[in-house]
């Protein structure tokens, strides 16, 4: 589904990603953890097509094409989908209609007719039950005046919703309590498929505990420097990262 070549990119001229190599098959939730700079989001960030970034080198291939050729936009409606580490509030612009168009958006992209009033909020009634979305938020703006656990959650409607091929959930546990992430966390579960693929980026090894992984990757100083199963979350949780740092460091020098 995925496939990240020696992956290069800068912002404002400073290198963060240093040759990224990333393997995501149909199916697999890949858990990508690291120390704060190390370059988490910069990899979401680029892989989505934010255009504060510029790849220097290396090659995507989504799906069979290249996506770093994609326009943002044609990302997301071919199947790419990035849950925000702080989701931004749109005032004026209701839940409703935001996913209306987004839906018939991707929808025309896949040269499929735009679903009619009656079937989209059924749709959006279904979604809305499968993440306990309360029914008042999503007639409210995009996020406004919603709390962090609120927006998070919104999110992973938005996720239920577009159906992706391959989510990115880039710190979605960031200050939620532990009923939130639990919301969050089963949102994921119930929507992965042999299909779909998920990346999820987090400091946390309790949200792992609820989405299992089927690879944990260690990014450092813009490098993944370490790759295992579920069990090297527990082992950095109990020991922190310094040790992976020093074997980096060994391998790769402090540049």
């Amino acid at each position: 589904m995925l496939e990240v070549k020696n992956l290069h990119a800068t912002i404002a001229g400073k290198e963060i990603l240093k040759g990224i190599d990333l393997t995501v098959n149909d199916g697999e939730i890949h858990a990508i953890m690291g120390p704060n700079g190390s370059g988490k989001s910069t990899l979401s960030a680029v892989l989505t097509g934010n255009p504060l970034y510029t790849v220097t080198e290396g090659e995507v291939i989504f799906s069979g094409n290249d996506l770093l050729e994609m326009k943002p936009e044609d990302r997301a409606r071919s199947g790419l989908f990035l849950s925000f580490q702080y989701p931004v509030e749109i005032p004026g612009v209701s839940m409703t209609n935001f996913m209306r168009a987004a839906i018939n958006a991707k929808r025309e992209y896949e040269g499929m007719e735009p679903l009619n009033a009656g079937d989209f909020m059924k749709l959006m009634r279904e979604k809305r039950k499968l993440v306990e979305l309360d029914s008042k938020l999503s007639h409210r703006s995009v996020n406004e005046g919603f709390s962090g656990g609120e927006k998070k959650r919104n999110e992973i409607f938005q996720m239920a919703m577009l159906e992706p091929k391959l989510s990115i959930l880039d710190e979605t546990d960031s200050g939620l309590d532990v009923d939130a992430m639990r919301v969050v966390a089963d949102g994921v579960n119930k929507m992965h498929t042999s299909e779909t693929s998920a990346i999820v980026i987090t400091h946390y090894e309790r949200l792992l505990d609820m989405i299992k992984p089927n690879f944990v990757h260690v990014l450092y100083n813009g490098r993944i420097v370490k790759t295992a199963g579920p069990e090297l979350a527990k082992d950095i949780e109990a020991r922190g990262y310094d040790w992976i740092k020093e074997e980096a460091d060994a391998k790769f020098g402090q540049d």
